[in-house]
């Protein structure tokens, strides 16, 4: 049982941006490229922020219940604010990285779109920070022991799973939406960003009542995913073009910068 429990929570949580990753970027060398360096941006902004996090925690007062909860909330605000100016730092350099691209291109248009490298960095984002929430569960799952014996919630870890793999959607949009905001100078689309990355960060406070967290978190991963999708180029038409695969070039698999 508990290797199905592993297996389980771990396609849950993994297969759609697994998937994604297979028909969307792993064919191209380049895509694949930047997609670990996103990785890495979000993983030095995580080791920034538990530094910081075990400097205060040394510093407090571990006898104070109401402390070590602010420090918390505090851990929490701060490792969503440094991942932002990490995706805002990873874009800048992408913006450079890309200008030198065409520069040793022969050809007159970019080798890879604004729109894909946000797509795939925020992918590489949500790849890793799904990773590090998760990864501990995971092993946690395969026992021994089982799950609620002491009246806690059955459904913890596939709660978890489906709330990791929104993390990783969730991160692939906000990419998407915070790198048009830049090429647009849309400060307000930013700020929206970092507020409901913020947002979905304190909502796994109401665990374990799942149902609290969960249903908010999708809720706003649908409306990102639709946000995304517009900032993408996406309309209606091309969307049903695209399920009914009438218009291949529509899939950013067979993307073609312009």
């Amino acid at each position: 049982m508990t290797a199905a429990v592993f297996f389980g929570c771990t396609f849950i949580a993994f297969g759609p941006a697994i998937a994604l990753f297979l028909f969307t970027i792993a064919r191209d060398p380049l895509r694949v490229i930047f997609l670990i360096a996103g990785a890495f941006f979000w993983l030095v902004s995580l080791l920034l922020s538990s530094l910081v996090w075990f400097i205060t925690v040394q510093i407090s007062n571990r006898d104070s219940a109401a402390q070590q909860k602010g420090l918390l909330i505090f851990g929490v605000v701060l490792s969503v604010l440094l991942q932002e100016i990490f995706r805002f730092g990873y874009y800048k350099l992408l913006k450079k990285a890309n200008e030198g691209l065409l520069a040793l291109s022969q050809e007159e248009t970019m080798p890879i779109s604004i729109r894909q490298l946000a797509y795939v960095s925020g992918l590489g984002f949500g790849f890793m920070s799904g990773a590090f929430s998760v990864v501990n569960i995971l092993a946690d799952s395969v026992g021994p022991g089982t799950i609620g014996i002491h009246g806690d919630s059955q459904h913890y870890f596939l709660s978890s799973a489906f709330m990791t793999m929104a993390i990783i959607l969730l991160h692939m949009f906000w990419g998407v939406v915070f790198f048009d905001a830049c090429e647009k100078q849309r400060w307000w689309a930013l700020a929206a960003v970092v507020l409901s990355h913020l947002l979905v960060s304190c909502l796994t406070f109401q665990n374990p009542e799942y149902v609290g967290s969960l249903v908010p978190t999708y809720v706003i991963m649908f409306l990102m995913g639709v946000w995304a999708f517009c900032c993408a180029g996406g309309s209606l038409r091309n969307l049903k073009l695209c399920l009914t695969c009438k218009d291949k070039d529509f899939l950013l698999a067979n993307h073609r910068p312009r």
